[in-house]
């Protein structure tokens, strides 16, 4: 069984009570004096968002910014408002979220902007991710800072469908429907890999980012389909646990995996044809062009409403290269 936190610790290579030691309660966090303060609260304990902090922490240090930070356990909603209610008592002047829920987070977050804390959202947006338009009841958040998973889960499609030379059977392994990037991946790839019409797209399986499940998945779609050629893992989970599961089956090398997000581990995974190619997002530059935002707008200057990030595509061939293999995550 490939338990969630298990699977975790082995990416990560770190125990998980060490990667938890950046996450202090705020009651426990204490203001400088004269500083601007800005609060930092991510999805999920994940080398992506350690990696994001790192960022952040650059841009804090340069413009001399408190930055307060704490991560919920899981990513859902229950783990994450309650502390987003305790950064609303602190009263930071800007609040950075990757919210768990593009419609559960609009509520809680409106209570923080009605609070006179300015709200960016960072890898994950609210309503349509489209703010500042006088329209609607998620538009209030004042900038979008991400990659655009759209456009990544075509470079996705066209990477699988590279890889299974352009025929055959793929699906979509999934964490769960109502998070703003991986539907957009989702979609994305399955507009792309329409283009090819000896590619058979299967129905999308969803495991609540739970990496056991995703491995079963995979043990019951060959059962199905035999000749199953390629999967798309939208998230690290979802990825991890489909190799996992082509792995098992024997079928590795046979059935080509596409993964989005760069964990620590994916090198190895490429090199052993575990994993035939990664698409990396650049988290640090996320949370660094994040606080940037925030410094502008305490400045009282204007930001974008939206600031793309990019892409890095990882395989075999190009992993060793330093300007390729500085990208993977890391705590």
């Amino acid at each position: 069984m490939i338990k969630r936190r298990t699977l975790l610790q082995s990416l990560t290579g770190a125990a998980t009570l060490g990667a938890m030691g950046a996450s202090l309660p705020f009651n426990n966090l204490v203001r400088a004096a004269g500083k601007p303060v800005v609060a930092l609260l991510p999805g999920v304990v994940d080398p992506f968002y350690f990696t994001m902090k790192r960022g952040a922490d650059q841009a804090a240090e340069e413009e001399g910014i408190e930055l307060l930070f704490q991560i919920p356990k899981a990513w859902n909603v229950t783990d994450q408002v309650p502390i987003l209610k305790a950064i609303i008592a602190k009263k930071p002047d800007v609040l950075l979220i990757s919210p768990v829920d593009k419609d559960q987070l609009i509520q809680p977050l409106k209570e923080a902007a009605d609070a006179g804390i300015k709200v960016i959202t960072v890898d994950t947006y609210i309503g349509e991710g489209k703010y500042q338009t006088g329209s609607g009841k998620a538009d209030f958040p004042l900038s979008y800072v991400a990659s655009d998973n759209t456009e990544g889960g075509r470079i996705a499609a066209r990477a699988l469908a590279k890889a299974i030379g352009e025929k055959g059977s793929v699906y979509c392994e999934n964490n769960k429907p109502g998070i703003s990037s991986t539907d957009q991946r989702m979609v994305g790839f399955e507009e792309e890999i329409a283009k090819f019409p000896n590619i058979k797209v299967l129905k999308t399986q969803y495991n609540e980012d739970d990496a056991n499940k995703a491995a079963a998945h995979v043990a019951a779609v060959l059962a199905r389909e035999p000749d199953l050629a390629g999967i798309f893992g939208v998230n690290t989970f979802s990825g991890m646990g489909a190799s996992e599961g082509v792995k098992k089956a024997g079928k590795s090398g046979v059935v080509k995996i596409v993964v989005f997000d760069a964990v620590p581990g994916i090198d190895a995974s490429l090199k052993s044809g575990l994993v035939d190619v990664a698409i990396a997002q650049k988290p640090s530059e996320m949370g660094y062009v994040g606080v940037k935002f925030a410094s502008d707008l305490i400045k009282g200057k204007t930001i974008p409403t939206w600031q793309g990030t990019g892409f890095v595509v990882m395989d075999k061939s190009n992993i060793d290269q330093e300007d390729v293999h500085k990208y993977i995550y890391s705590n």
